[in-house]
């Protein structure tokens, strides 16, 4: 990946909706090399994907909650059982496996107190993979990015 490739990358995580004539102006090629550069990028699974970023209060879902989870018994079987519990979740944005003291954090998006309490007393406490739930409830965002820092490349 050369400094053109990092630069159409950055500008595609601004505004994915760019034609190849608006990238070729702001990155300094030409129409035909950035259509080209893009699909290979896209091929090479770099690129994986295009998506509308969506105001997320705008539509309601007001809250946006840390959880963290500890499995009840670490085998294979019981971490297979908790990621096919996760992806049944709608409410559960973003999913992670951890080090330390807790096993999992999830990233809720819900649209109030009554959302989240269903979501986590019929959906992950009474789920024989778990043992223990925590939740946090964001007061402010600080920082979101949907983008990489790809002036560090």
């Amino acid at each position: 990946m050369d400094n053109f490739d990092k630069k159409l990358l950055s500008q595609l995580q601004q505004d994915s909706r760019l034609t190849n004539q608006q990238l070729a102006e702001r990155i300094g090629l030409s129409a035909s090399q950035c259509s080209r550069r893009r699909a290979h990028l896209e091929q090479a699974g770099i690129i994986t994907g295009y998506r509308a970023l969506i105001d997320r209060e705008k539509t309601g879902f007001a809250l946006i909650v840390l959880v963290d989870v500890m499995l009840n018994t670490h085998s294979r079987e019981n971490a297979r059982r908790f990621a096919d519990l996760v992806k049944t979740i709608p409410q559960i944005e973003e999913a992670y496996t951890l080090t330390g003291e807790m096993d999992y954090q999830l990233k809720l998006c819900v649209r109030d107190l009554r959302e989240l309490t269903q979501v986590i007393n019929e959906n992950l406490l009474p789920d024989e993979s778990v043992q223990t739930v925590k939740s946090s409830i964001v007061l402010q965002t600080l920082k979101a990015s949907s983008g990489l820092p790809l002036e560090l490349l």
